[in-house]
C-alpha cells in the first residue's frame, strides 16, 4: 500500500472527528439550536463511515464522545451525541444493509427509544435527581421524538445520497 493511501485513510477520518468536536462544542456554547448543532455534529461521522467503513465510525464515534467528555463545557449536548446521533451514522449503515425497510424503520425506532431512554435515565438521575417532578408527560415526548427522528433520518438518508452521488461523479465540493 502507497504511503499516501494510508496516510489519507487515517487523516480523513480525524478530520471529519475534528469537525464533529467542534459542531459540539459550538452545541454547548450556542444559546439557541444546541439539540441542532448536535444532530449536525453526527453527519461527519457518515462520511467516515462510508469512506473507511464501520470500526472507522465507530473509532469516530467513541472518540469525539471520550474528547467531548473532556472538552466541551455542557455535558448534556455529549451525552445527546454519544447516546443517539453520534452512533447514529453506524448502526444506520448496519441496519440499511438489512434491505428490507420494514425491518429497517423498525430496527432504527428501537435504536431512537433506547438511545433516548439511555439520555432520560441519565439526565433524571444526574440532573433531575434533587428536584420534586411529576412524572413528565414521557409518552407525549417519546410519540413526538420518534416523528422528529423519522424526520431527521430522511433528510440525513438525503445528504448521504448527495455525498454519495458527488463523490461517484469526482465532482469536487468546492467547484460544484
Amino acid at each position: 500500500m502507497k504511503s499516501g493511501k494510508s496516510a489519507s485513510r487515517i487523516t480523513y477520518p480525524a478530520l471529519l472527528g475534528a469537525v464533529s468536536l467542534i459542531l459540539l462544542y459550538g452545541s454547548s456554547v450556542s444559546p439557541t439550536g444546541a439539540v441542532g448543532l448536535v444532530a449536525l455534529a453526527g453527519v461527519p461521522c457518515a462520511g467516515v463511515v462510508i469512506a473507511a467503513g464501520t470500526s472507522a465510525g465507530l473509532l469516530c464515534w467513541a472518540t469525539v464522545s471520550l474528547l467531548g467528555l473532556l472538552l466541551v463545557p455542557d455535558k448534556f449536548c455529549v451525552l445527546v451525541y454519544a447516546a443517539m446521533f453520534g452512533l447514529y451514522p453506524v448502526v444506520k449503515s448496519r441496519v440499511e444493509a438489512l434491505r428490507r425497510k420494514p425491518v429497517e424503520l423498525l430496527a432504527k425506532l428501537v435504536f431512537f427509544n433506547l438511545s433516548f431512554t439511555v439520555v432520560v435515565l441519565v439526565t433524571k438521575a444526574v440532573a433531575l435527581s434533587g428536584l420534586p417532578l411529576q412524572q413528565l408527560h414521557l409518552g407525549l415526548l417519546y410519540l413526538l421524538g420518534n416523528v422528529v427522528f423519522l424526520l431527521y433520518d430522511f433528510g440525513f438518508s438525503g445528504l448521504i445520497s448527495v455525498y454519495l452521488s458527488r463523490m461517484r461523479n469526482g465532482t469536487n465540493w468546492r467547484k460544484g
